[in-house]
């Protein structure tokens, strides 16, 4: 049998005539747009369409656009915040024993510090520690308190006279006292015979109790109001 093959079928693409076109556009009538050739018409049609679609993207889905930038980067925020708080959650067990761990140093030092009633004996062993050292006490005078968040800072004047060796012997012995005392603003003066004095302010520190944290804070929350 013959294999009976399909015709084939040419396509003839129209030729496009630029010379009659552009002759076209030379003589078309602004005050007269209904005469105009059928090409001129489309042509000028299709860039109004075109210039149409381009001023809306402009000016309309511009701000569509940076709204959709803005919300991507709140959506990156997000998940960044969302990653922070998951971690936190998985290490909730270690920031927990690490703040034990700081509760717990935080109350040795605390303990450091003296009540009001131990204020006067710890006076007496900074006066203590100085006659223990052969040192004459010319002035031992403490002054006014200033009250912080949860203690009181309590300075005393101290004058003393003695030798160098003696003087840092009694600092010393300051530093050692099992309640925090500190001297602050030293000047050592030389005298006759190898004898020097001492101007210093020793500052000790002591916790405050519940009526007097009370009051810190109520002073604390007039003074912002």
């Amino acid at each position: 049998m013959k294999k009976i093959s399909a015709p084939k079928i040419a396509l003839k693409v129209p030729k496009v005539d630029f010379q009659a076109l552009a002759s076209d556009f030379k003589t078309l009538d602004p005050k007269d747009p209904g005469l105009w050739p059928i090409a001129p018409k489309v042509v000028i049609l299709t860039g109004l369409f075109v210039g149409l679609l381009a001023a809306e993207a402009w000016f309309g889905w511009r701000a569509q656009y940076e709204e959709l930038e803005q919300k991507q980067k709140q959506e990156q925020s997000l998940k960044d915040d969302w990653l922070g708080k998951k971690k936190q959650a998985v290490n909730l067990d270690a920031h927990r024993k690490q703040l034990a761990e700081i509760d717990q140093k935080f109350g040795a030092l605390l303990k450091q510090l003296p009540n009001k009633t131990e204020m006067e004996s710890l006076l007496i062993d900074i006066n203590q520690a100085g006659l223990g050292r052969g040192l004459q006490f010319e002035i031992f005078r403490p002054g006014g308190e200033s009250r912080r968040d949860f203690y009181a800072e309590l300075p005393v004047s101290l004058k003393l006279t003695g030798n160098y060796h003696d003087l840092g012997a009694f600092a010393g012995d300051i530093a050692r006292l099992s309640r925090i005392v500190t001297l602050n603003e030293i000047s050592l003066v030389p005298g006759k015979d190898n004898v020097m004095t001492m101007d210093t302010v020793a500052k000790t520190f002591r916790y405050l109790d519940e009526q007097e944290l009370a009051a810190v804070k109520k002073a604390q929350q007039g003074a912002k109001k």
